[in-house]
């Protein structure tokens, strides 16, 4: 009779339970990546430093670009493979397996900070590369999953995912800042800072099995499985399989809004962003704290506030909001005309962006829009398609943003040679 009931009357998101749910799975699918991104003076100061290991090792000038390739390339394949193979089975499933996963691997990171690696650093070297890869094939199957579920909820459930990988970041690097300041030790920040990801993927376990005890969610669920047992009959004889083509085709403009947000975005942060070096004397910061400000604080904090933004009001519409999200791409010269310094290289571009005001109130609206029309596209893109395709269009949004993400960090490499050998 419940069951019934929960068919026919939608109940309220009592206490956003639900809300705050997928806002928590949110900054669990982008806990992997930012924490690794984050620990990286862990592994090029300490673990791998000539004071540690007593000998020069190869891997430290170029360790980010192993960590980059060694977490998207697995993360972007499998999130588009999931799309279209349903790896590991059913929801429950696929969710169960990808955080414990990552718990484990995240385990083997906490011990392999707690014993000594010195004598053995290349080793070490592989086998975090190796965790990494892990990760992040499971993160993918983990991420996309979630949109897919979030697709089949109200668009602010969506938003809310957005809106916990935006946290994520801030929440990443908040802890960071905590770890390295209770303790001078080095080895004991990393073990705080690990264990404080096993500690978010462990609450992302225990929300998702408290889900179907929400009636709202239930509602949505039974709704669901109605709509899908009617289709089966109606469809009986017929071919069932999901029209790919035809979700790609219609949704195809929003994932391009996707898409083309991260990429700028990643593009210039943190690669450009972090490297940006103080021009005025008299700035309210100073240079100790400078990146840590105006690009770390400052694009986390506003592109949390932008994903938020959206619970408030959605513009443009979907018919419109390619155009804005196109023009972000002026961001990029922009930050690239400011003090942007690459170590170890001579700048031969002119800066023209001289004044620091300037360049952190543009850091500042860069931040926004990237959490805005990021949130904008994602919540856009399941109404594309009918409701029972929802899910899938879904997936292939959040299969768009890691693929953004990716080409992005790519991008990156381009510039310390240009800003080194391009003159004019």
């Amino acid at each position: 009779m419940d069951d019934a009931s929960l068919q026919i009357h939608t109940p309220p998101d009592k206490y956003n339970l639900v809300y705050l749910t997928f806002l928590i799975h949110g900054i669990g699918v982008l806990m992997p990546w930012n924490m690794f991104i984050t620990a990286d003076k862990y592994f090029t100061d300490h673990k791998l430093s000539k004071e540690y290991t007593g000998e020069e090792s190869p891997y430290v000038t170029n360790f980010m670009q192993y960590l980059t390739f060694a977490a998207q390339v697995p993360n972007v394949f499998f999130n588009w493979l999931n799309i279209f193979i349903h790896i590991g089975g059913n929801l429950t499933t696929r969710i169960v397996w990808s955080i414990s996963i990552a718990v484990v691997v995240f385990i083997v990171t906490v011990i392999l900070a707690m014993i000594d690696t010195s004598t053995w650093p290349v080793p070490f070297f592989w086998i975090t590369m190796i965790c990494v890869v892990i990760l992040n094939m499971a993160n993918g199957i983990y991420q996309n999953t979630i949109f897919g579920m979030a697709a089949k909820l109200p668009g602010k459930y969506t938003g809310a995912v957005v809106l916990g990988s935006n946290i994520s970041g801030t929440f990443t690097a908040v802890v960071s800042l905590l770890t390295s300041t209770m303790t001078s030790n080095k080895k004991m920040a990393a073990i705080y800072y690990f264990i404080t990801a096993l500690f978010v993927l462990l609450v992302c376990f225990d929300t998702y099995f408290a889900l179907p005890l929400n009636r709202f969610y239930r509602h949505h669920e039974l709704r669901e499985k109605t709509n899908a047992e009617q289709r089966k009959q109606q469809e009986q004889g017929r071919s069932q399989r999901i029209p790919y083509l035809y979700i790609l085709r219609k949704s195809l403009p929003q994932l391009y809004n996707v898409f083309f947000v991260f990429f700028v975005t990643l593009s210039i942060f943190p690669a450009i962003h972090a490297n940006i070096k103080p021009s005025d004397e008299d700035f309210f910061v100073s240079d100790e704290y400078y990146s840590g400000v105006t690009c770390f604080l400052t694009f986390n904090l506003f592109a949390m506030l932008g994903s938020y933004l959206t619970s408030l009001f959605c513009w443009p519409g979907p018919k419109y909001l390619w155009i804005f999200v196109t023009l972000r791409v002026l961001y990029i010269p922009f930050f690239f005309f400011c003090n942007y310094q690459v170590k170890g290289a001579v700048r031969h571009i002119p800066v023209y962006i001289m004044n620091d005001w300037v360049y952190w109130v543009v850091a500042v609206t860069m931040g926004l829009t990237s959490g805005y029309f990021s949130s904008l596209a994602m919540m856009y893109t399941p109404r594309t398609v009918e409701e029972r395709h929802a899910s899938t269009a879904g997936m292939f949004a959040a299969a768009s943003l890691i693929t953004g993400i990716f080409t992005g960090i790519l991008s990156t490499f381009l510039w310390p040679w240009i800003i080194s050998h391009v003159k004019y």
